[in-house]
């Protein structure tokens, strides 16, 4: 039989991803299993929370009550199946039967491999089309809310969000002032929700 590896995606009880990774890797030292269960990994990514005038940065979880394994699978050499993909059955009950895994992503709870797409968006392999590093920012106001100015010469004055641009990391603000409208840029911490 012919061996290659690739990635799975396990579903998990909610809250459970950490322990169920760290029960894989528990298996995959007692029992010697290290040839068959290649990786283990619960996919994050990096968040930049403004709130309240302050800038936090967190990592979340990509897909909560998820965890992506990499598992050694085979071939078949069965006539009409050459091509067929298969989780050997050790493995399979390795995983499956770990505590917090509810099961296989895939029809019927049967194992489907992630496409060479997939796993490059993950971030699990490098390849020169994933985007690695890739930083999310959140605010707590959108498009149309009503924002109060925290910093600089504004600061206090009260304004219609217009725009966000997170890429660079600013807010462009309708404000009032001296009895005309006049758009102001700033940086996305520098305002915060006003209070309705």
């Amino acid at each position: 039989m012919a061996i290659d590896a690739r990635w799975f995606i396990i579903h998990t009880y909610s809250g459970y991803e950490n322990k169920v990774a760290e029960n894989i890797g528990k298996i995959v030292e007692n029992r010697k299993m290290q040839d068959k269960i290649l990786g283990v990994s619960i996919p994050l990514e990096k968040v930049v929370e403004v709130r309240d005038g302050k800038t936090v940065e967190i990592e979340r979880k990509i897909f909560p009550s998820y965890v992506v394994v990499k598992l050694a699978v085979e071939y078949s050499e069965k006539e009409g199946e050459e091509n067929v993909l298969k989780v050997p059955d050790e493995t399979w009950h390795a995983i499956r039967y770990t505590s917090g895994v509810t099961g296989f992503v895939g029809p019927d709870g049967k194992p489907v491999p992630l496409t060479k797409e997939e796993v490059a968006k993950l971030g699990l392999e490098e390849s020169a089309d994933a985007a690695s590093g890739d930083v999310v920012t959140e605010v707590s106001y959108a498009v149309g809310d009503l924002v109060t100015i925290t910093e600089g010469l504004m600061e206090g004055n009260s304004g219609v969000v217009e725009t966000i641009d997170t890429v660079n990391g600013t807010v462009r603000v309708i404000v009032s002032f001296m009895g005309k409208e006049a758009p102001v840029e700033l940086p996305l911490n520098q305002v915060k929700k006003a209070i309705d």
